[in-house]
């Protein structure tokens, strides 16, 4: 069973309402099917103990034991439960939450922004023990009304980034017998992970094959053949058509003129975004608009 590493949906519905660029949560995972938390926009560390497989695109890495992980949003991963039950605890924040910290620029240099790093982390029974306070410090303060206590928790989340700077990634990499079915559904996980576009001020971070490469950690050419093989269609095929279908839908359903539109699909020219559109449907985006 894959999935990715979440809260149940109780918590999630409970906890989202008050969600304000952090929060943090208690794990107990088992084999039973677990929604995912869809914001793209967090970070997430965990700590858990149990046995499960990570796979990142064409690599994954076992875990026996307890482990420190750090999540990025923008690189796709799922984990694969082996045993019966995995507990432990989870922090989700905004990059923005971190930045409200004077000092932040150790957060440049931590596995969470390290493309291609193995951001997994074995601890020993110490370490555990530490670690697993700093959690519990961090869960308790959550629910207090100290004024300063959003500081408080940048403090906690920073001693656990400095923590994993001080180790060394757990393990090797493995490559996986279906790499290709593996880069490709999380390829595709990805493109999907950009949209919708929610308001005129969003812009897509991704458009070329290349930038999706980048945020996989592997060669574009690796992702092309990939894509290709499994899909029959090229990589740029992919994207090109998600794009198509997210103008269409910004074309219908909201009033934004063309360079609004233009611009948050990654367009630098209006003239660039109507050329491509009309390539894509044979219809001009304003000719598209009004037969809607």
């Amino acid at each position: 069973m894959i999935s990715p590493v979440s809260p149940t949906l109780a918590e999630v519905n409970a906890g989202a309402a008050k969600l304000q660029g952090v929060k943090v949560y208690a794990l107990d995972l088992t084999t039973s099917p677990i929604p995912s938390y869809s914001r793209r926009d967090f970070y997430k560390i965990c700590l858990v103990t149990g046995e499960s497989r990570i796979h990142y695109a064409d690599r994954g890495i076992e875990l026996d034991g307890t482990y420190l992980i750090f999540a990025n949003p923008h690189i796709p991963y799922s984990t694969e439960l082996l045993s019966d039950r995995q507990t432990g605890y989870a922090c989700l924040f905004t990059e923005a939450f971190v930045k409200g910290a004077e000092r932040s620029e150790p957060l440049q240099q931590s596995p969470l922004f390290k493309v291609g790093g193995t951001p997994v982390f074995k601890l020993s029974e110490t370490q555990a023990v530490h670690l697993t306070s700093v959690f519990q410090q961090m869960l308790a303060e959550q629910s207090t009304e100290y004024v300063f206590k959003d500081d408080l928790i940048r403090t906690y989340i920073f001693l656990l980034i400095h923590e994993a700077l001080r180790m060394q990634p757990a393990g090797s990499f493995v490559q996986h017998k279906n790499a290709s079915s593996r880069i490709t559904t999380l390829f595709l996980d990805l493109l999907e992970r950009l949209f919708p576009i929610d308001n005129p001020h969003q812009t897509l971070p991704l458009t070329t094959a290349q930038d999706f490469a980048d945020q996989l950690a592997i060669h574009v050419n690796h992702l092309n053949k990939a894509v290709k093989e499994v899909t029959g269609r090229p990589t740029t095929a992919h994207i090109a058509e998600r794009v198509v279908s997210e103008a269409k839908a910004l074309l219908h359903h909201t009033d934004w003129d063309l360079l609004a539109i233009a611009s948050s699909l990654g367009f630098k020219y209006p003239t660039y975004f109507t050329n491509f559109f009309k390539k894509h449907t044979g219809s001009s985006p304003l000719a598209f608009r009004k037969a809607g």
